[in-house]
């Protein structure tokens, strides 16, 4: 069933007022009126309401109707503070004294439409029909850009890591201009997202955007991808096709894995980005574009200019702004509260309850290298999601590399660096083979043992540095030491 329309009523006389009420609640819409601009604005802020609402909270109006002229602020003032305050309100202007340049500044100013009194039944009808069609419109595109800023704001970025921050501080400042970014980091590391964030909080915002991995189109096609190419271009061109720069006109395109584009693209790029000018293959019309561009590499550029497999030109061109995205491995900080963000990510999606990680599995999430980054972080809890039949992640929810490789990780901490093969397949086997039952603290001593005698000779039996590699004092590794019978130097228990 199609919800009740509601029409606010502004007009300094009441008999007009009413009479339009008594009108269009005839006609099936839910009315009020205001005699002057502020009674409008409390209606419209839901400080009062609309005396049907029986009892219902303040809902939101469709349509002002309002009357031009009134003492105080006038209609076209009301026009300007809707449009400001609750721009998915459409608004209808009425007046007795309807000139063509009053009409015209009205629509100027975001009016649905334009009455002049007395006004007729069917013009009247016409009028909120299309003012309404209108709203729903505004309002569709308002709550599509609230889901987009949900997506892709920068609240969906999550990091403390000093360096994010820094990274959202550059987004931020960045955005509102037409500026070419250059964003680096090893793939997985969120450079995607950073540039759609650049992208909505733009004033491209509500243009299109366009995204190109130039390493995962063939070289032969990447020109055409790019710039479009005319029929007959070349074998299979069957038809026009319009490019990726012509697809981003009046928005954002954003290329990742720039480094892959040969030396002959890296010149018709330098040309482009410089001239905003371009001819499709095949043809010899230049086309011209307003196109914001963004470009990431997973690799050095500027180890590749000092190579010469990236033109030093280009680089200059396009590194006007930096953005460097650090690897997940150096922002273990953070790695608690993306895992975290991403299980209620698939909690909404899977429609499971979870209560969290355990502390196991956390500590496993935090020692684990991550060669894929952030994207390897979210498919780790994608997989701990779906196969868990608890209502928290623990340990045994975690696929096998990230425990073997965090298993790893303790034992190259715990060392300062590599270990030789003795020890490291000692610790391995520590928690393996066949299990008895035993309390806890009995079954964790013989791996920490392993651990602190493989820190101990990989430092050379140097306790003061070995504290420091375990992160303890020299108390408690003296203490531990003796209680594992390995206070007597270099004797290997």
């Amino acid at each position: 069933m199609t919800a009740t329309k509601r029409i606010l009523i502004v007009d300094d006389d009441p008999i007009v007022a009413e009479s339009l009420a008594e009108h269009l609640t005839g006609e099936g819409y839910e009315t009020a009126t205001a005699m002057n601009v502020a009674e409008a604005r409390a209606l419209l802020d839901g400080a009062s309401n609309f005396p049907t609402s029986g009892g219902r909270a303040p809902q939101p109006v469709h349509v002002v109707l309002s009357d031009v002229s009134m003492p105080g602020e006038s209609g076209v003032d009301l026009l300007r503070w809707t449009r400001e305050h609750h721009p998915t309100t459409a608004v209808v202007m009425l007046t007795g004294y309807g000139t063509i340049e009053s009409a015209v500044e009205a629509l100027r100013l975001g009016a649905a439409d334009y009455l002049t009194k007395p006004v007729m039944d069917d013009e009247l009808a016409v009028a909120l029909e299309r003012a309404l069609r209108q709203q729903a419109l505004v309002e569709e595109n308002h709550t599509l850009r609230m889901q987009l800023d949900d997506r892709f704001g920068l609240d969906n970025v999550v990091g403390m890591d000093p360096r994010m921050r820094k990274v959202f501080e550059l987004v931020g400042a960045v955005a509102p201009s037409r500026t070419t970014v250059l964003m680096s980091g090893e793939s997985g590391t969120g450079k995607s997202l950073i540039a759609h964030a650049i992208h909505h909080r733009s004033p491209r915002a509500d243009k299109a955007y366009v995204e190109l991995s130039c390493g995962s189109i063939p070289e032969t096609l990447l020109e055409s991808e790019l710039f479009g190419h005319v029929k007959g271009a070349f074998t299979g061109a069957h038809a026009d096709k319009k490019g990726r720069f012509l697809a981003a006109d009046g928005g954002t395109l954003f290329l990742d894995e720039i480094n892959s584009a040969s030396p002959a693209m890296q010149l018709k790029l330098l040309r482009v980005l410089q001239e905003r000018k371009f001819e499709p293959v095949g043809s010899t019309q230049t086309l011209e574009v307003d196109v914001r561009v963004i470009l990431a590499s997973n690799q050095p550029l500027e180890d590749l200019v000092a190579s010469g497999a990236f033109r030093q030109d280009l680089y200059y061109r396009i590194n006007v702004v930096k953005i460097e995205l650090p690897p997940l491995r150096d922002r273990i900080a953070d790695i608690p509260q993306l895992a975290e963000h991403f299980l209620e990510q698939q909690s909404a999606e899977l429609g499971k309850s979870f209560t969290g990680f355990s502390a196991g599995a956390i500590d496993a999430l935090r020692r684990y290298g991550y060669p894929g980054n952030v994207r390897e972080l979210a498919n780790i809890v994608e997989r701990a999601a779906v196969l868990s039949r608890g209502q928290t992640i623990g340990l045994e929810d975690l696929p096998p590399q990230v425990i073997e490789g965090a298993d790893a990780g303790l034992m190259r901490a715990a060392s300062g660096g590599s270990i030789d093969g003795t020890a490291g397949t000692a610790a391995a086997h520590a928690d393996a083979g066949h299990w008895e039952p035993m309390p806890l603290v009995e079954a964790l001593k013989e791996p920490e043992r392993r651990i602190l005698l493989a820190a101990l000779e990989a430092h050379d039996w140097n306790r003061q540095k070995t504290a420091e590699a375990l992160d303890i004092n020299r108390t408690t590794l003296y203490k531990k030491m003796k209680a594992f019978g390995l206070e007597e130097g270099r004797r290997a228990g």
